[in-house]
């Protein structure tokens, strides 16, 4: 399907991609997608006025019938899932899998979203007065502005917007400069649900397009109580003062640097399809991606040799050509930042098996690559970074208590991963002992989280939490309620206050 037949079927409107500055390319061979208009500043105030309107009608809507909105988006995107799925390769350029597969992620979170919207349970408390009843509640919070990256470009949003929704809060969303077109459809079939749903405020879902200053412009607003980001550790640093600094709040999905163990016990044959899928998967450009491969010395002959067999057998090319496993990397910039983080590990002593531009069996105009192998000496500066892009640093331990300190002595605490058939060794790598990563598995690889969990990691990570289990929490006021049903006014800590 052409790309102007694939927008218009999901809904865009032509007028919104045609004319302006902005011009999206896509990753695949550097066609231009479309020609973009950024909002002005005065418009994402305005934006953000038309939230907060809405947030005073939402917020009144009981949680069910909330959730009854996000179960017509779910359908909308069952119904769409091809193409939108096609739309995120295009532009982002992961294989068509992963695109169909990120649909599909939101489609879980909508699901999981209409079942909470009956869940969002409080608590009763005890009182120590008598005749008191005290219950903890959950309240809407207000507008939550989403700023999403380029790599997820339509699953991280809905991770948020499904929940605040049914948490009664409205969502303004700045995507990346990279993907603006995914989120334009996303808001074009939230409309035609919102259509089918009836009486939904103006304002209840508002997309902001435009460079750093308009994100800026979303993050300073005191009238968004709620700033849930995704990106590097380096924006992390000032999305997160600068809320702050208003006291506000911030939720953080920052970089990945996550690694995985393997056990003499491990079954290699396992370990090497995880370690594929995890470490070159979208091309090495996401924030669970495996960077460090951490292999017992007593196996680690046998594993290597098998993992660069398999290497130099994965299909690069087209993404949307059905066999491929590894499309393009976003830009030039993020080969340059693979090609010197190749370098540096050169210069450490590490060898280096893969890593060179790709020209042949490639469309013409993208940036291709193959995905590179780095045997290491040790866990060196270089390793400790993350470059975001496929690189598989590979290092040798002893004992189990070396690898889980290599394994966490890195600044990011996203994803982590074992593979054993030792009981004793997954237990001690869950303990408290173990990772201290947000994400701690066992026998599979550290990317492809489902959303029934909570999803987010520690340290440079950020500390925030998305999707599954009781990450709508972050969306909503804890409020505490005290009901005195008694003819008297006991005091707490049985403290006498009263005239003669």
């Amino acid at each position: 399907m052409e790309l102007q037949d694939l927008l218009s079927a999901l809904g865009v409107d032509q007028r919104q991609i045609t004319g302006g500055p902005r011009i999206v390319r896509s990753p695949i061979d550097g066609a231009e997608l479309a020609a973009l208009t950024d909002h002005e500043p005065e418009e994402v105030d305005a934006a953000i006025d038309r939230a907060e309107t809405a947030f005073k009608a939402w917020r009144t809507v009981p949680a069910p019938r909330r959730g009854e909105l996000v179960r017509l988006f779910g359908e909308e995107l069952r119904a769409h899932k091809g193409l939108l799925g096609q739309l995120v390769t295009l532009e982002m350029g992961k294989i068509l899998q992963e695109g169909l597969g990120e649909v599909q992620e939101m489609i879980d979170i909508c699901d999981f979203a209409v079942g909470l919207s009956r869940q969002l349970y409080g608590l009763t408390i005890a009182s120590e007065r008598p005749g008191h009843r005290m219950a903890e509640t959950w309240q809407p919070l207000g507008p939550v502005g989403v700023i999403s990256a380029f790599n997820f470009p339509v699953a991280v949003w809905s991770w948020n917007a499904a929940l605040a929704f049914v948490c009664g809060d409205p969502v303004i969303w700045k995507p990346s400069e990279k993907t603006p077109l995914t989120a334009l459809a996303c808001q074009a079939l939230f409309r035609r649900a919102a259509e089918a749903f009836g009486e939904v405020p103006e304002g209840l879902m508002e997309v902001i397009i435009g460079p750093r200053e308009i994100g800026e412009r979303l993050v300073d607003s005191p009238k968004v109580p709620l700033i849930s980001a995704t990106g590097s550790t380096r924006m992390g640093r000032e999305v997160g003062p600068r809320v702050a600094a208003r006291l506000g709040r911030s939720l953080l999905e920052l970089g990945g640097n996550n690694g995985m163990i393997v056990a003499p016990s491990a079954d290699l044959e396992l370990a090497v399809r995880a370690v594929l899928f995890s470490a070159v998967g979208t091309c090495g450009q996401r924030c669970t991606s495996l960077r460090r491969l951490i292999v017992h010395d007593s196996v680690y002959d046998r594993l290597l040799p098998s993992l660069i067999g398999a290497y130099a057998k994965i299909p690069i090319g087209d993404p949307l050509v059905a066999g491929t496993l590894v499309g393009p990397l976003t830009d030039e910039a993020a080969a340059d930042g693979m090609a010197n983080a190749l370098a540096a590990a050169k210069a450490d002593g590490g060898t280096v098996h893969g890593g060179g531009r790709v020209t042949d069996g490639v469309p013409e105009g993208g940036v291709y690559v193959r995905p590179a192998i780095v045997e290491m000496p040790a866990q060196t500066d270089i390793v400790r970074h993350e470059t975001f892009a496929p690189i598989l640093y590979v290092m040798k331990y002893s004992d189990l208590d070396e690898a889980i300190a290599l394994h966490n002595d890195v600044p990011q605490g996203l994803s982590s991963c074992i593979f054993t058939g030792d009981v004793r060794e997954a237990e001690t790598f869950l303990s408290p002992v173990g990772s201290d990563c947000g994400i701690a598995n066992v026998n599979i690889g550290p990317s492809g989280a489902e959303i029934g969990g909570a999803f987010g990691g520690e340290k440079e990570t950020g500390g925030g939490r998305e999707s599954g289990s009781d990450a709508w929490k972050a969306y909503m006021r804890r409020q505490t309620q005290t009901v005195n049903y008694s003819t008297d006014l006991p005091l707490a800590q049985g403290i006498e206050f009263a005239l003669d």
